[in-house]
């Protein structure tokens, strides 16, 4: 399964937000560089929304393949 999550900006705590194809909103809550996207869900599904549901936690989601659109935004 491939997700395409496409950058929207950043939300009041200053975390990337993204949306799928499916209108889901996705906040990655540790941008650093070196470590692996750690999606969440926003609480209801609200741009600034706190972070809820660990992507890992959906099954469906388990071994998706995420692109980002236009790239991952992160910091150094």
């Amino acid at each position: 399964m491939k997700i395409t999550l496409k950058f929207l900006g950043l939300d009041s705590w200053e975390r990337p937000v993204y949306r799928d194809e499916t209108g889901t909103l996705w906040k990655d809550v540790d941008p650093r560089r070196e470590f692996a996207p750690d999606l969440c869900t926003s609480n209801g599904n609200l741009f600034d929304g706190e972070p809820d549901v660990p992507m890992s936690y959906v099954k469906k989601y388990k071994d998706a393949e995420i692109q980002f659109v236009p790239e991952r935004v992160v910091w150094d």
